[in-house]
């Protein structure tokens, strides 16, 4: 599926915005409240984006600059491939890593790495994103096609399941 430069800017501008009406609905006891599945909190969801969104601001960077991503470090491995181990094995450790942190710089990573992310998708020139083989990390695929998958339906996904539990949880 190709979406041209200005409808990836809308779907990511989209989901943002999504974001920001749905956590500024909550306070503070409701965002890092342990009471999503596996003792979850909303808090530790967002901790999650922003750890993976990390990875799809490197994705963009190498684009922009024609080399292969060049990931943080974390102290497991995650695969090319993400397989389903590694990705387990990599949230466990997103888990841990963020259980203590408090919320407001939990937020402000994530909100500041999305803002990035996007910043940097309006700097891509359009042509880099319709380079099918360009560049060896994405093999066969345009970045078109790939950014809306690894970054858009990972928040949106989380999004949806959340929206649905709050639905459920908080209903008068």
């Amino acid at each position: 599926m190709f979406v041209d430069k200005q409808e990836l800017i809308s779907i990511f501008k989209k989901e943002f915005e999504a974001w920001e009406r749905l956590l500024g609905g909550l306070n503070t006891s409701q965002i890092t409240s342990p009471s999503l599945h596996n003792g979850m909190s909303i808090k530790d969801t967002m901790a999650h984006l922003a750890a993976w969104q990390r990875r799809g601001v490197a994705q963009i960077e190498a684009t922009l600059h024609n080399h292969a991503p060049n990931f943080p470090p974390w102290p497991v491995e995650v695969d090319e491939e993400e397989t389903p181990d590694a990705v387990d094995r990599a949230n466990a450790w997103i888990l841990e890593a963020n259980r203590d942190r408090p919320w407001a710089d939990v937020h402000e990573e994530w909100r500041d790495g999305f803002l990035r992310f996007l910043e940097l998708v309006r700097t891509i020139p359009e042509s880099d994103l319709r380079s099918d083989g360009k560049l060896a990390w994405l093999a066969e695929f345009q970045p078109s096609e790939v950014l809306p998958r690894t970054y858009d339906m990972h928040h949106s996904e989380h999004r949806g399941l959340l929206e649905a539990w709050l639905r459920i949880h908080t209903a008068p």
